[in-house]
């Protein structure tokens, strides 16, 4: 009796889950899954869902070609190292307050708190001057939208902020607004009717965290989800036959690529890291691993990027003899095993790597089987994303492969600028690798007024990085999203910055 009582109490605890879980008004909510947990309201740990759902906005938006325009702010200007920013009338937060340049500032003071691109830009101070803010610097810098584009710098209503400056209800001033929270895995929005822009076709948006690629392209396949993304590459030949959905693939400015521990003692001379490179089988990755024929990268920074991408760059061919004879140079013989050895070391690495984006756990695989053809031994370890800034500060990490984006910010040179402020590197950059020569060209770019001298430099740190490399491209990215035939209008930000739901609408209106 006790067990059937157990049974009939956990099926009604599923029911009521599954019930919790599922839309209410599925004839007006859009379903969107994708592959990533948020835990909090807090804009610099998850102020990306928030900004992608359309719930929080940023002064300055990004166009297709990466170039700041309008968003909160109607224009800016700067006059010996002050910003004015002119900002829109009109404008209402989802608890009915006006937007107004003290609560600008508020929400700008908070962010400068917190980890997030705008610590690196060098403020004296943030002032108001009636609707106007106003941002003046120590220095010039010429990123400053880009920055200001970034989710971190999201304005909220001071009413959001507890007295320590958390976020205890986000109150923002996008088409939608938030309706339930539910961390790890759900956030619920609904219109909101007081919206400066174009009001929002639908009327209800529910966002699903999926882990497994496979839930997740199952979730297309049946119809659970209208809009689901970062798909499994294995998994687009059956949904490309699949009735009532189309499968888009986007390139993104994202490069998949190998973090290495350049202070590692196998790792630490360009020579050893330029013969991982030449192990790299990228053109059979690109077409038999990530599926995608013609995404084999020479550089770190893809095509989307343009004037940090170098298109007359030659391709990276797969090179085994010149690999073998570059790590002779560095004492290493092959042994009885089949391994690399160097006095009493084989060379054995440990690869981090996580399965949120499907992909790299399969690329892993083939790049331990082509490194292992060099004679190199590279253990596999799948993790949480979070591994890999770990390890990184404690010193522990020697190789991940990484999905990285450089243009969170839409400039590449603010997260380029991250990366080299100290010899330690960053989380998901150069691990133990500075360039005095980088640091020094990055910031004159950072204060050129000039065009042609801020893309000459933007290629001579291209080289520099692909010279040293301290990061090693293998495939540029492209984004896989499973569209419901229901969906008219979809769109896609190549930066990921806004998922354009408000966009939307449904065949059937």
């Amino acid at each position: 009796m006790n067990r059937l009582l157990l049974a009939a109490l956990l099926a009604l605890l599923l029911g009521w889950l599954l019930t919790n879980y599922r839309p209410l008004d599925r004839a007006n909510t859009l379903l969107v899954s994708g592959p990533f947990e948020f835990t909090s309201q807090d804009l610099a740990k998850d102020g990306y869902l928030y900004t992608r759902m359309q719930v929080a906005e940023t002064l300055v938006a990004v166009d297709a070609q990466g170039q700041a325009v309008p968003m909160l702010a109607t224009d800016w200007q700067v006059n010996d190292n002050q910003w004015r920013f002119t900002l829109r009338q009109g404008v209402r937060f989802h608890n009915g307050q006006p937007l107004t340049a003290k609560q600008v500032k508020h929400s700008l003071d908070i962010a400068l708190t917190k980890p997030g691109p705008l610590q690196q830009v060098p403020i004296e101070a943030i002032e108001t001057d009636e609707q106007d803010l106003l941002v003046t610097l120590t220095a010039p810098y010429r990123p400053l939208p880009a920055v200001l584009a970034h989710y971190s710098t999201a304005i909220l209503s001071a009413d959001s902020y507890d007295a320590d400056g958390q976020v205890i209800q986000l109150y923002a001033t996008g088409p939608y607004q938030t309706a339930r929270l539910a961390p790890p895995h759900k956030l619920e929005t609904r219109r909101f009717e007081e919206y400066w822009g174009q009001a929002a076709a639908i009327e209800f948006v529910h966002y699903l965290t999926g882990h497994r690629a496979e839930s997740r392209a199952l979730q297309a396949r049946t119809g659970d989800a209208d809009l689901v993304y970062t798909l499994d590459p294995a998994s687009l030949e059956q949904l490309g036959r699949s009735k009532g959905l189309s499968v888009h693939s986007e390139s993104l400015p994202r490069t998949l690529l190998l973090k290495l521990n350049s202070a590692h003692r196998f790792l630490d001379h360009p020579d050893s890291r330029r013969a991982i490179s030449l192990a790299l089988d990228r053109t059979g990755i690109a077409e038999q691993v990530i599926r995608v024929p013609g995404s084999e990268a020479n550089q770190l920074f893809p095509p989307s990027l343009s004037g940090w991408h170098q298109p007359d760059w030659p391709a990276l061919e797969q090179d085994l003899d010149t690999a073998r004879t570059l790590l002779a140079k560095q004492g290493w013989q092959m042994g009885p095993t089949g391994l690399l050895k160097r006095g009493s070391d084989r060379f054995e690495l440990r690869l981090v790597t996580y399965a949120d984006r499907p992909e790299l756990t399969v690329l892993a695989t083939a790049i331990q089987a082509q490194l292992r053809e060099l004679g190199i031994s590279v253990l596999i370890s799948v993790d949480n994303a979070s591994a890999i800034p770990s390890g990184h500060h404690d010193g522990s990490l020697e190789m991940a492969l990484v999905a990285r984006n450089y243009a969170l910010v839409p400039d590449p040179l603010v997260v380029l600028q991250e990366d080299s402020a100290s010899p330690m590197g960053s989380d998901w950059g150069p691990m133990g690798w500075h360039s005095p020569a980088m640091a020094h060209g990055l910031s004159r770019m950072a204060q050129s007024e000039d065009t042609s001298e801020y893309w000459a430099l933007a290629e001579q740190v291209s080289e520099l990085l692909m010279e040293e490399l301290p990061l090693i491209p293998v495939a540029f990215y492209t984004q896989q999203i499973s569209v419901n035939d229901r969906v008219k209008g979809f769109q896609f930000d190549p930066f990921e910055l806004n998922y354009r739901l408000s966009e939307m609408r449904f065949k059937s209106d």
